[in-house]
């Protein structure tokens, strides 16, 4: 079989609230990712500002823009300096009162390849996303690049295994998660340990599910809650990048800022998937049950 060998790059950073120096930052890391040769690089979720979803405050959504937009074209000229293919989490603003979570597709030509909306909202204390976000529209859709069918999903959308199936039933190469993740101070050491592990664990998960590599970004650093009435976000890092087989290739520390480069092989999903023939024994026949929310 042959070997198609891809270098992919992911960028773990800290953001605060100047969103020109976030923005600065990730185009730095852009550089040094090409300079190491990676023709893929990820941002993480929401890269331009802090992660502003710990509150709900109407006046957060003056960070939205369109997309195409501002930050598009700006990626959009560093992609076609450097010859690679930027993935930018982006707060969009798609009309008056409606705004998504959405990972926009540079291509290395610098053109916009195609954006997911991110599909599952969470809705819970630090992450109230569900105030901010519009559900996704555009369904599990891979989007082309030169460098090959991306199949994008956002952070909350890592944890569903239908995402990834569909996106997998669609033809992408790669699974990518950009993420906002990590802990409540007042958890136990014990349980954040838990947390990050099966963070981890369900992703690799994915990727041996479908015979995928999957690669995971996300941010780090402390972010307080801007009321002060909680004690804010530790995200956790850890950006990963995984082989088709679960295999880590790849992992960045809970608490660097990081660009992660790693080789991958995107011949081997035909060779594993062989082996491991998921696709052929799926009893589609019988999932009908599926499409319910609950079996009572």
């Amino acid at each position: 079989m042959t070997q198609r060998t891809l270098s992919v790059a992911l960028v773990q950073q800290r953001c605060g609230d100047d969103l020109k120096a976030n923005l600065e930052a990730s185009q730095q890391a852009v550089r040094e990712a090409a300079a190491g040769g990676a023709r893929l690089v990820v941002l993480q979720e929401l890269h331009r500002s802090r992660y502003f979803c710990q509150t709900e405050d109407p006046a957060v959504f003056d960070l939205a823009e369109p997309v195409p937009g501002p930050s598009t074209e700006s990626l959009g000229r560093l992609a076609a300096e450097l010859d690679v293919v930027i993935v930018a989490s982006l707060f969009e603003r798609r009309a008056p009162g409606l705004y998504h979570n959405t990972a926009a597709v540079l291509d290395s030509d610098g053109s916009l390849a195609g954006r997911y909306r991110k599909m599952h909202i969470p809705d819970d204390p630090g992450y109230y996303e569900k105030f901010y976000f519009t559900p996704g529209d555009l369904g599990f859709e891979p989007i082309e690049t030169r460098v090959g069918r991306l199949g994008i999903l956002v952070c909350w959308d890592q944890w569903y295994p239908e995402a990834a199936r569909l996106m997998a039933m669609a033809g992408a190469e790669l699974l990518i998660y950009p993420t906002a993740i990590g802990w409540d101070e007042r958890d136990t050491e014990e349980e954040k340990d838990r947390q990050r592990q099966a963070w981890t664990m369900i992703q690799r998960a994915h990727a041996i599910a479908n015979g995928l590599p999957v690669l995971s970004c996300n941010r780090t650093g402390f972010e307080p809650n801007p009321n002060r009435a909680e004690p804010g976000i530790q995200f956790w890092g850890s950006s990963f990048i995984a082989g088709p087989q679960g295999e880590l290739l790849a992992q960045a520390s809970t608490d660097d800022e990081t660009v992660l480069i790693a080789d991958i092989d995107l011949g081997r999903t035909e060779e594993v998937r062989r082996l491991w023939p998921y696709f052929r024994d799926r009893r589609i026949d019988a999932y009908s049950d599926l499409t319910r929310r609950f079996r009572d």
